[in-house]
């Protein structure tokens, strides 16, 4: 069973129902669908309903509607479609031009990419889209996925991209493990990170003042504390930039990062550098070793 309900800190995503008539008549007859993916010829809702009931009846064909928290209607789509052309399945967006250059797109296929285990039976992740289309183009190089070359369907030119289920697994654990820490949105799983991490792993802060060094228990207690009692609340801590790379079973993550809350009652903001080590035990990717530092 695919997927249905995913969340994000914004956005809601459902799979595509017979109800989202109105909003798929409207996505597919906007410039940029009709410029870079194509005229379905749907003009009515009759036609919209049809097309929906052909996506839905198609085991190869996914696609999930993404609604803000704070709209009452759908935006945008992401899609997942398995095709005779290519040998895994590809990942897909489309918005109403009103909500593109928000990040919603970004937002809703990396959430997708982490919640849908279908995609990770694949040892690659596909991305298809035009030369023309700077603003997917621009889209697939931030969730880093990589230029293959280009081939010919559909009478089209396309290029393809592609994302490796080795870096796509990391950066689920990574994402994953600075989202322990948030209480802005939900209370922190603070158990997940004996989940992420080696049973053995170190965690280690550089500063001015020196060094501390902390296995998983000495780390997440009295950080469990202050997220729960009222001292540290709003807070939100994310990755703004990184590079992985990965050899066999072992692997380094450098990453960058910003975080806010409010602390004692006052507003902060600050930014550092965390650097991951991971090593894949039984075909799963565990955090051994992490060392941070903050700027400032």
């Amino acid at each position: 069973m695919i997927t249905n309900d995913i969340f994000t800190e914004r956005l809601h995503l459902n799979l595509l129902k017979n109800d989202d008539h109105p909003f798929i008549l409207e996505l597919v007859n906007t410039p940029g669908w009709l410029q870079f993916i194509g005229d379905r010829n749907i003009r009515t809702e009759e036609e919209a309903k049809a097309y929906i009931q052909k996506v839905t009846e198609n085991p190869q064909i996914h696609y999930w509607t993404v609604t803000p928290v704070n709209e009452e209607r759908a935006v945008g789509i992401i899609t997942l479609v398995k095709r005779e052309y290519l040998e895994y399945s590809d990942i897909g967006f489309a918005f109403l031009p009103d909500f593109e250059g928000k990040g919603y797109a970004a937002e809703a296929t990396r959430v997708v990419l982490y919640s849908v285990p279908e995609i990770l039976q694949d040892d690659k992740i596909l991305a298809i889209t035009t030369e023309e289309n700077r603003r997917s183009v621009k889209l697939l190089e931030k969730l880093k996925f990589c230029f293959d070359g280009v081939i010919e369907a559909d009478g089209k030119t396309l290029w393809q991209y592609s994302l490796d289920k080795n870096h796509l697994l990391i950066e689920k654990s990574t994402h994953a493990f600075y989202r322990i820490f948030s209480n802005t949105f939900q209370q922190p799983d603070f158990e997940k990170i004996y989940e992420l991490c080696s049973p053995s792993a170190n965690i280690i802060k550089k500063s001015d003042d020196g060094t501390e060094i902390y296995d998983l228990k000495s780390f997440i207690d009295p950080r469990k504390k202050i997220l729960t009692d009222g001292t540290l609340t709003e807070f939100s801590e994310w990755e703004t930039a990184e590079e992985t790379k990965a050899v066999g079973d072992i692997a380094q993550r450098y990453s960058k990062y910003r975080k806010r809350g409010w602390l004692h009652g006052n507003y902060f903001e600050a930014s550092g550098h965390k650097m991951f080590q991971l090593m894949k035990e039984h075909g799963v990717w565990k955090i051994v070793h992490v060392i941070w530092e903050d700027e400032g």
